[in-house]
């Protein structure tokens, strides 16, 4: 998985947010926010972890149970394909 050259993350006073750049940014109409999670998983995104290294970064960082962190990794990877933000 890889992280669009399209879009840079940002934070802006204390939020996250996925900025669209380049000809990306007169195609795709505003901003995506996240959370602090969804900053962690596109940072990890970023250095190309796989989703078992992604689920295993939040179990390190937050107290949840793993298959409700798979799950939410999944579905926040899930969006960015479908926004096309992603790359297999």
């Amino acid at each position: 998985m890889k992280t669009s050259n399209e879009f840079i993350m940002r934070e802006i006073a204390g939020e996250y947010v996925l900025v669209p750049i380049g000809k990306r940014a007169l195609t795709f109409q505003g901003l995506v926010t996240m959370n602090e999670v969804g900053a962690l998983i596109w940072e990890m995104m970023e250095k190309e972890s796989d989703i078992d290294q992604i689920v295993s970064g939040i179990l390190d960082e937050y107290e949840v149970d793993e298959q409700t962190a798979r799950k939410d990794v999944l579905d926040f990877i899930g969006f960015l394909k479908d926004c096309q933000i992603i790359e297999d």
